[in-house]
């Protein structure tokens, strides 16, 4: 095979000859072949060791392994460091092997796809790969498009062909692509094998909307347009067949270009730890200077009389060689500060999380049977730390099901559920829906629950009746009938859908269309309407009108549209019921409702044939045909009469706007990217929270051109910074932003705001010059919606704010249009759901709907991230208590490099004696169970600001070690300086000390790991206590004599152990240090738990007090909390959750002691590090001293 894609200088324009291979073959443009692989079998080796070796900790044990080959300076065997560090390396390589295997495996099922080449005249079956640019490929239905293509002909008429776009831009509705005319007739192959037409167009770009180029052919040009093009990813649908021209290939296709770059995802954890690593390293050559001058200094002015019984080794002739030897054999010594274990344990404790998350039965959706997969397992505890969440709208969000609710029909309002009595029914008592068993062509999964309408159709209401005739005129579906009475309808859009739908229940039955007919059952007589014109939707003009010619003559235009362009251009006769429309209008939009008007007019057929005439000459002009035309749809649609408006609900995901709520209430911030037009995703915002009438205010920015939208950006800015002033109660706006960088706008913005953005101003605000601006604004606003954006859009919004913002990013998406974004934030989620795997594939965590993103982040990343950093304090601590014991025995041995310790210890301590119990702390430990996550979302904090293991903690945890090892070495020495035996000997010698501060070592960190342990399994008992039995264990069976007579040279130790535990001051020095070393911790951690509490401690005493309470007590709370859920947020529609929430109306007895409780200093704490990293400040107000006092610990 060759190769997918080779480097070529940038193209200025592409030129593509149909039919001529070896013409196009001259300009090198790729091939249809795609590599979204790293690796092949050459490259792997070398490729992957570079990667892995970008670890810092990885060439740091490089380098002690090459010191340790050296035997002049090597006191401990190479194999120590070898075998682990093969160990890490294989794991590690053998993982990314796995995924690159199944990057090659999808790239090569897409490459062998079969597709139709016409060659020489004839259709011919070709790979995918092999496809080159200027090949006319045959497309059937159903099928996959296989490059960029310029369509010529299909089976439709007028060169018609309907695709779907999901792969593209996440829209699971069909599009209308159409051939130029003068290719629309080649549609047998002999024509096609004749077709020598030539394209100059643009070079290869990520925009999924334009396209612009020329045909030249037989002299003549043909301008071609987005609309002529099929683009690769998309879906041929009803349509048969069609051929086209191959205008880009593989890696030059839109899909591609907007696919992104793989990029090597590592954790803030990981980078912090490069950081200590190389201070680690830093401190140890310090050791290893000042212990190699005391070397030096001891052989200059003591050694050198002991030359006859303590010789220099051979080739060391001078005090100073022999202190430069000691400084690495040291830094061998010292090297377990750092010890490879640590990086082995971390992967296991991160492939522990990443099982829980897999085995999450929570998180596992039976309908499609689709559990949540963690596809990555070193990102874990990032979860636990993400300040933004960017998420797609369609299919991420919503189902992307539209469900027609409401309507207003002349100024009366249906769609309410109403009770026997006529008055509004209460949620519960939903009576059954209406009946459409009179329609044998009704769809039977359309419901409706107002009865009333029904009754108008039947009584013969003509505004009823034109109000349901405009909607099964008035648009672009098509129907397709696969038995008698079996309609199917394919839509542009799911509202058009809906809409089309509800009219067919209610007895206006769209049936079939040909280019120039309209034929609809009303009320079961067949009526066949002349379509005239079709004034199709578009961004700006907001509406869509037909114009139709009905059997008795009479031209009518049917218009629907957004309210704010309709009743402007409605006559001014319509004012009463204008204005009784608008109401419904705000009711439908209050909650959370898709509304469109509804409008006609009457056309004398003078005036649409003089109309008419002015139209078929705009349609053909050469230049401005575009502003010629809206001109004249324009005209026409004036002084319209007003039918109604309709409400759609858009069918969110379950449990979306609670999820929104909670991930709000952990001060999370979420932004909409959606490629879905302005009005869809405003509209979907108020349905899930993110945006409500109760907000200050909704910045809308769709300036067309880099001046327009500077201005309304700094606007925005104005209103928020004039509304901040003035109430900032006599705080000047200067003050507040005095000690602010980037973010200055966030510490002083009052008020909720909210931002939305079209994808052709986001283009300019993206910009380098504007960037730092659009950013200020966005992140001064609670919610972000950007609309109309490509995937790259979507990613470099992302990179935006990982640039600037010092955040943990998530991206969550369900289509291919989401892969960019979903591998440019720092963690990518997929959702399983109607658009393909593409998302999935590309994605680090997966699972198939929204709500489970709070389980995902408040459950599992919390705890992953809680239970990484307890491991890495008291790791580090561990290991600091244990080596720098060494550092302080130096002294005491002329800096000689004598270990304290027996070697089998050292080799031993790290992966026997302390290994299991800190593993099972990092993999089961919890502050508090799953249900108080969930219920506190508060608890997240800690892990945005990273508080539980940065620089100071890391500070803390090693002064503790070093602490530790100070006592753990002179205690002992002290007391063994005087200490005899039972029998009256001497007790210090260097084994028997040995023993005892190793038994020492041992036992303090084991009793110090229990201190840290906050939740107790059978694992953490027997994997703790196990240890400490083990360490016993092997250390009578290594000092005993039958390993002695086995291996005289290896176990010098016989018989210690015994004489040495034998001693009753030996076990009184071993408690005295162990007493000394951990009263200390627990001294603090008392005082701190009482006089500076934390929020998850404050939980935990909530949890103690309510099992406490007494039965009748728990009974009344319960009662409570079902009466609070009549009001909870599923169903109210004027006030979200959070609000509930900030109330306290539908929080438990508990809920509300810990809240007065959290407001006591530690929460002004995290609020002062919260406005020192920059982050917004939450608003939350002085506690009184009566709540300071409602929960005591």
């Amino acid at each position: 095979m060759e190769r997918c894609a080779a480097r070529r200088a940038p193209e200025e324009e592409r030129r593509v000859r149909a039919n001529a291979r070896e013409y196009n073959e001259k300009f090198q443009y790729a091939s249809n072949c795609i590599k979204t692989s790293k690796y092949n079998i050459i490259t792997f080796l070398p490729v992957n060791l570079f990667e892995q070796f970008q670890e810092v900790a990885n060439t740091y044990f490089l380098f002690l392994l090459i010191l340790q080959l050296i035997p002049q300076i090597s006191s401990l065997s190479w194999f120590t460091t070898i075998v682990p560090l093969v160990l890490v390396l294989t794991i590690t390589a053998v993982k990314d092997a796995t995924d690159d295997y199944f990057r090659h495996k999808s790239d090569n099922q897409v490459n062998n796809r079969q597709s139709q080449v016409l060659i020489s005249g004839v259709l011919r079956q070709e790979q995918w790969m092999n496809v080159r640019v200027g090949d006319i490929i045959k497309l059937e239905n159903n099928q996959f498009v296989a490059a960029d293509l310029l369509l010529l002909s299909s089976s439709e008429p007028h060169g018609l062909c309907y695709i779907e776009t999901a792969e593209l831009d996440g829209e699971t509705n069909m599009k209308v692509r159409q051939a130029i005319p003068v290719t629309s007739e080649l549609g047998d192959t002999s024509k096609l094998a004749g077709f020598d037409g030539e394209v100059i167009c643009e070079p290869p770009n990520n925009k999924l909307d334009k396209f612009g180029g020329t045909l030249y052919w037989k002299e003549n040009k043909y301008p071609l347009s987005n609309q002529n093009m099929l683009l690769r990813g998309c879906v041929l649908r009803n349509t048969e067949w069609c051929f086209g021209l191959v205008i880009f290939a593989g890696p030059d296709t839109k899909l591609m270009q907007n696919s992104g770059r793989t990029k090597f995802k590592r954790t803030s954890i990981d980078r912090l730890m490069n950081t200590l690593v190389l201070w680690i390293f830093g401190f140890l050559v310090c050791m290893g200077v000042i212990l190699a001058i005391g070397n030096a200094i001891w052989e200059h002015e003591v050694g050198v009389c002991f030359q006859i019984y303590l010789p220099w080794d051979e080739g060391v002739h001078s005090a100073f060689f022999s202190g430069f030897l000691s400084f690495w054999s040291y830094i061998i010594i010292l090297n377990t500060v750092v010890p490879i274990s640590l990086y082995v344990s971390v992967e296991v404790i991160r492939l522990g999380h990443s099982y829980f998350i897999n085995w999450d039965k929570k998180m596992y959706c039976a309908k499609r049977r689709t559990p949540a997969e963690a596809r990555t397992t070193t990102l874990n505890e990032e979860l636990g730390q993400v300040e933004y969440i960017f998420s797609d709208k369609t299919g991420t969000l919503t189902q992307n099901i539209m469900v027609f609710s409401k309507c207003s029909v002349n100024g009366h309002s249906y769609g309410d559920v109403q009770d026997m009595l006529g008055h509004k029914a209460e949620l519960g008592e939903r009576p059954e829906p209406v009946d459409f068993s009179f329609n044998p062509l009704a769809d039977p999964r359309f419901q409706f629950w107002d009865p009333s309408l029904l009754e108008a159709i039947k009584l013969g209401d003509p505004h009823v009746h034109e109000f349901f005739r405009l909607l099964s005129l008035c648009h672009t579906v098509m129907s397709e009938e696969k038995s008698e009475g079996e309609l199917y309808y394919k839509a542009q859009s799911p509202d058009e859908g809906a809409l089309v739908t509800a009219a067919r229940n209610f007895g206006f039955v769209f049936r079939s269309r040909t280019p120039k007919t309209i034929t609809v059952h009303e009320l079961g007589r067949a009526i066949t309407y002349q379509l005239l014109a079709i004034l199709d939707f578009n961004n700006i003009r907001k509406r869509m009108s037909v114009i139709v010619r009905s059997p008795e003559g009479k031209i009518r235009l049917y218009c629907k549209g957004a309210d704010t362009i309709l009743l402007e251009r409605l006559h001014p006769v319509n004012q009463d019921l204008t204005n009784v429309t608008t109401d419904h209008l705000n009711e439908y939009a209050g909650e959370g409702l898709r509304t469109l008007v509804l409008a006609y007019k009457d056309l004398e057929e003078s005036y649409y044939e003089e109309w008419s005439e002015r139209l078929r000459r705009a349609s053909s002009a050469p230049e401005a045909r575009e502003d010629r035309l809206a001109q004249l749809y324009d005209e026409v649609e004036h002084d319209m009469m007003l039918l109604g408006a309709t409400a759609i609900e858009d069918k969110l995901q379950q449990g979306v706007p609670e999820t929104i709520a909670i991930l709000t209430l952990a001060n999370i911030k979420i932004w909409v990217l959606t490629g879905d037009k302005q009005e869809t995703a405003v509209n979907i915002g108020y349905s899930c929270k993110m945006l409500t009438d109760d907000m200050t205010e909704v910045f809308v920015v769709t300036g067309h051109t880099v001046l327009e939208v500077r201005e309304e950006l700094r606007k925005a800015r104005e209103k928020m910074m004039d509304a901040s002033r003035s109430i900032s109660n006599g705080f000047s706006y200067q003050e507040k932003l005095s000690s602010s960088k980037l973010t200055s706008v966030l510490e002083a913005i009052a008020g909720e705001y909210a931002l939305v953005i079209n994808g052709h101003s986001l283009a300019h605000a993206l910009e380098a010059d504007m960037e730092v601006e659009f950013l200020e604004t966005a992140c001064a606003c609670k919610a972000v919606i950007c609309c109309r954006v490509t995937p790259l859009q979507k990613a470099q919004v992302v990179e935006l704010v990982k640039k600037y913002k010092k955040a943990v990013t998530l991206a969550i998406g369900d289509g291919a249009n989401d892969v960019s974004m979903i591998k440019t934030a720092h963690i990518g989620v997929g959702i399983s759901g109607q658009e393909g795997i593409q998302a999935v594939l590309a994605s680090d965590y997966s699972f198939s709907q929204f709500k489970f993103l709070q389980r995902l982040l408040l459950v599992h990343g919390r705890w992953s991230y809680l239970r990484m950093c307890k491991f890495l304090c008291y790791f580090f601590y561990k290991n600091f208590a244990f080596t720098m014991v060494h550092f302080w025995f130096g002294f005491f041995c002329g800096f000689s490099a004598q270990t304290v310790y027996d070697q089998y210890f050292i080799t031993l301590y790290n992966i026997v004696y302390t290994s299991l119990p800190v593993l099972a702390m990092g993999v089961f430990d919890q502050d508090v169970p799953e249900q108080r996550s969930m219920e506190y979302p508060k608890l997240y904090e800690p892990g945005q600001l990273n508080l539980l293991f940065n620089k100071r903690e890391f500070f803390i945890c090693i002064a503790q070690g070093i602490y530790t090892s100070v006592l753990m070495f002179f205690i002992p020495y002290g007391v063994f300086a005087d200490a005899t035996r039972d029998d009256g000997a001497q007790l210090a010698d260097y084994q028997s000390f040995a023993v005892t501060v190793a038994t020492s070592l041992v036992i303090v960190v084991s009793v110090q790991i229990g201190l840290d342990t906050g939740f107790w399994t059978a694992i953490n008992h027997f994997f703790i206590w196990g240890s400490l039995a083990t360490y016993f264990a092997i250390l009578f069976a290594m000092h005993s004599d039958g390993l002695f007579q086995m291996f005289p040279n290896q176990f010098r130790f016989v018989g210690n152990a015994q004489n040495t535990l034998a001693q009753p001051t030996v076990w009184l020095t071993i408690a005295l240090t162990t007493v000394v070393c951990i009263m200390p911790v627990v001294a603090f951690r008392f005082l701190k738990l009482d006089l500076k509490p934390e929020l998850s401690d404050t939980v935990r005493y909530t949890q103690l007090v309510r099992k406490k309470q007494k039965t009748q007590h728990r009974c009344m709370r319960r009662a409570g909390r079902v009466g609070s859920r009549r009001s909870g947020y599923a169903f109210s529609h004027q006030e979200g959750f959070g609000e509930l929430i900030m109330s306290g109306k539908n929080m438990r007895l508990s809920s509300l002691a810990l809240s007065s409780f959290s407001a006591r200093p530690s929460a002004g704490w995290i609020e002062t590090l919260r406005k020192k990293k920059g982050s917004d400040s939450s608003t939350a107000g002085s506690p009184s001293s009566a709540a300071s006092k409602t929960l005591k610990v």
